[in-house]
């Protein structure tokens, strides 16, 4: 048995071990009640703290990278810009130039032949004052001019004898010679040019004739010229004809066309020309070389005499857009850049939407299983309250316990603390 001391009214009476045992557990249960309450309100407030720092730190994160991605992205590609429009501009710089040299050469040489033709006219006028002013000479000059005519006409029928026996032995070769060999002959000549200048002029080139049949037909000669790194700068097919003067069927430049044209694609040439001694009384083709790519592509006449100009024409054209060309390879290699960098970039993209996608996945995940623990929580709190409550109850009626209410129905206990009372 122990004693307890009430203390409303200040007196003692005696409890049983367990009576006294219950009074202490439902007092140490109240406290545990409270301190969970505490403990729980605690956490309730860090942990939403903790989600809202979390998901603050992820988004800033977030926003920062992308912002710096960004911001590399305009700057290169500033700088690619910047860059191709420097090179643009210096390119038209250089073709201002060149075209100003131009017309500066054409003004030049419009002067030159004004001041020629006018110092023809002043000698001419010259001359004729002369001629007016010496009225009494003109007897002498006249017999001058008479002598002079006899002389030349003398020399003129030396030369007339001369090409009339150039002409009989050029008729007597033609008879002698087939459609064919004349044809070899023109070839030979253009050969026999070309190598005239192939140490001085064209180093890196090749001028040889098309044997390859294997397509069906060929064609005369082929040229191309190499840069120092084996880049092809410009390749001719090249086409030679002639006939003899009592062909009986005339051959036009014309009928040549097709074929040529035919054999310069099959043999991968950029260029076609037909060297052609046919058609000697057009006006056309004997202005000299003459662009015929109105018909097909890429194809010019020439008569023999233009057969080297015709090379070095086509050949310094290709010059100057090789470098056209190696600048624009350039440039596209850049732009190739630009855009191997922006598939990159998106792949980066898509491959940190994809991480944001799985990360915020796991994070809603781990807020879902915070959130069943708040919920078991709660029910464990409710449960808690629940027997906090019940305390309550025990506890109030601990309270209203009382020396009456313990002997009411109990003689024995009822007449113990009487006899206490009694001795008080």
């Amino acid at each position: 048995m122990s004693e307890v001391t009430c203390p409303h009214c200040q007196k003692a009476f005696s409890l049983s071990d367990a009576g006294y045992a219950d009074i202490v557990r439902q007092v140490r249960n109240q406290q545990f009640a409270d301190e969970l309450a505490e403990r729980m309100a605690a956490a309730e407030k860090e942990k939403r703290s903790a989600v809202e720092l979390a998901e603050a730190n992820i988004r800033q994160a977030l926003r920062e990278e992308v912002v710096q991605k960004d911001q590399e992205l305009a700057t290169l590609k500033a700088q690619n810009q910047a860059t191709l429009a420097e090179q643009l501009a210096r390119k038209d710089r250089e073709i201002a130039d060149a075209k100003a040299l131009l017309k500066e050469a054409e003004m030049t040489r419009k002067l030159q032949v004004s001041e020629a033709v006018q110092a023809v006219e002043r000698e001419r006028d010259e001359l004729k004052h002369k001629l007016q002013s010496k009225d009494t000479e003109a007897e002498l000059i006249e017999k001058r001019l008479q002598h002079e005519l006899t002389v030349q006409l003398a020399a003129k029928d030396e030369i007339i004898k001369s090409r009339e026996a150039e002409l009989i032995r050029q008729r007597d070769l033609k008879q002698k010679l087939s459609t064919k060999m004349l044809g070899e002959t023109l070839e030979q000549h253009c050969q026999i040019e070309f190598e005239k200048l192939r140490s001085t002029a064209f180093r890196n080139a090749v001028f040889e004739k098309d044997n390859d049949a294997s397509t069906g037909s060929k064609g005369d000669f082929i040229f191309k010229e190499e840069d120092e790194n084996k880049n092809e700068i410009v390749s001719i097919m090249f086409e030679m004809k002639n006939e003899a003067d009592e062909t009986k069927t005339k051959k036009r430049n014309e009928d040549f066309f097709k074929e040529l044209d035919k054999d310069r694609t099959e043999k991968g040439c950029e260029y076609a020309v037909l060297v052609s001694l046919l058609e000697s009384d057009n006006e056309l083709y004997n202005q000299g070389i003459v662009d015929v790519s109105h018909r097909y592509p890429k194809m010019y006449v020439v008569r023999p005499q233009f057969f080297i100009p015709i090379i070095t024409l086509l050949r310094n054209a290709a010059m100057n857009s090789l470098q056209y060309k190696a600048e624009l390879a350039r440039v596209q290699n850049q732009n190739v850049d630009i855009r191997n960098f922006e598939e990159k970039m998106l792949e980066f993209k898509e491959g940190f939407g994809r991480n944001y996608r799985i990360a915020s996945e796991h994070f809603e995940k781990a807020v879902g299983e915070i959130d069943k623990t708040i919920d078991h929580l709660e029910k464990t709190k409710k449960a808690l309250l629940a027997s906090a409550n019940q305390l309550r109850l025990a506890n109030d009626k601990a309270e209203d316990l009382s020396i009456k209410r313990l002997t009411q129905g109990n003689p024995t206990m009822k007449a113990k603390f009487d006899a206490i009372k009694d001795a008080d």
